[in-house]
C-alpha cells in the first residue's frame, strides 16, 4: 500500500509540473509560440542572424516599405536581414536618405497618447522617427516609425553604429534577391506585455541570446 501511495503522489507531482510548463510555454494552433507572459501571439521563436562587419564605418541600412524589410549591408554583403512594420498610408514612414544620429536602449514614448510606452533599442533617423523594438505585423501598422522584433532589436542596435547611413524607399534592389523569402515573425494582431513586464526595464531585456552569429 505504501508503494502505491508513493507512486500516486509521484504521478500527481509530475502532472502538476507538466501543467505549469504547458501553461507557460505551449504551441498555439497557428504554429506560433507563446511565452510565460499572458501575451498570445508573441513569437518567441523568431531568430535572425547578425554578422560582425569587417569595418563598421562601411555599414549602411536599407529599408523597403513595400516589402517591410530591413537590410543591414556592408558593401554588397548582407550582415542582417529582417522583417519590420512600417507606417500606414495615413501615418507613413518618411522616405529618403537619413543618418542614425541617436541611439537609446531604454527609450519610452514621450508624448500622448501612450506616454511611457516602451520603444526600446531606439535608433533615431529623423526627429520623432526611429527604428525600435515592437510588435511586427504583416501589414503597415505603425505611426511612422519602423518596428523590428524584440528578439532582433538588440542585435540591430549593437550592429549598427551611430552615423550609419540609412535609405528608406518603396522598394530596394535586395527585395528581388535576399528579400524574397525573408523570415517573418508570427506575432498576433495587437498583443501587449502585462504591466509587470511592460512598465519595468524587463521589457527591454526579453532577448537573452547571442548578439552575433560568427
Amino acid at each position: 500500500m505504501k508503494s502505491l501511495f508513493y507512486i500516486t503522489c509521484s504521478v500527481l507531482a509530475l502532472f502538476s509540473v507538466s501543467c505549469e510548463i504547458n501553461k507557460s510555454y505551449k504551441k498555439k494552433p497557428d504554429g506560433g509560440l507563446s511565452t510565460g507572459y499572458p501575451t498570445p501571439g508573441f513569437d518567441s521563436s523568431y531568430y535572425v542572424k547578425a554578422y560582425k562587419p569587417t569595418n563598421s564605418n562601411n555599414i549602411r541600412v536599407k529599408i523597403s516599405t513595400s516589402n517591410q524589410a530591413v537590410y543591414v549591408m556592408e558593401g554588397n554583403k548582407p550582415l542582417m536581414v529582417l522583417a519590420c512594420t512600417v507606417g500606414t498610408n495615413a501615418t507613413p514612414t518618411p522616405k529618403g536618405n537619413f543618418e542614425i544620429y541617436k541611439k537609446e536602449k531604454y527609450r519610452r514614448r514621450h508624448s500622448q497618447p501612450g506616454r511611457g510606452y516602451p520603444m526600446g533599442y531606439w535608433c533615431e533617423f529623423k526627429s520623432a522617427y526611429g527604428i525600435h523594438a515592437g510588435w511586427v505585423h504583416n501589414q503597415p501598422r505603425s505611426h511612422g516609425c519602423v518596428r523590428i522584433h524584440f528578439n532582433a532589436a538588440s542585435k540591430f542596435f549593437n550592429l549598427v553604429p551611430r552615423n550609419a547611413k540609412l535609405n528608406i524607399a518603396t522598394t530596394q534592389p535586395e527585395d528581388a534577391t535576399i528579400g524574397q523569402n525573408i523570415l517573418r515573425p508570427r506575432d498576433a494582431a495587437a498583443p501587449e506585455f502585462p504591466p509587470h513586464i511592460q512598465n519595468t526595464n524587463e521589457v527591454f531585456n526579453i532577448y537573452k541570446g547571442p548578439l552575433f552569429d560568427d
